[in-house]
């Protein structure tokens, strides 16, 4: 049983030949991948789009000359 207060550690080195340098290497590593957690992309407005780039088709009917220059 742990001390009250003590945390379980985080990483734990099982092959007793490691040496320190491939233990910090590891550790180099796995302290860049951070939480996992990726950060919330910015929003990005829809003239800067990727799809807007697409083509389409001619929209067809009343309004359509109107809505052609409209962002899609």
């Amino acid at each position: 049983m742990s001390e009250p207060g003590s945390e379980a550690p985080l990483l734990r080195v099982l092959t007793p030949d490691a040496t320190p340098e491939q233990i910090a290497a590891l550790v180099a590593v796995l302290s860049t991948l951070g939480n996992g957690a990726a950060p919330d992309p910015k929003p990005r407005s829809h003239w800067a789009s990727l799809e807007r780039r697409l083509r389409t088709l001619p929209l067809h009917g009343p309004g359509a000359w109107k809505a052609s220059g409209l962002p899609r």
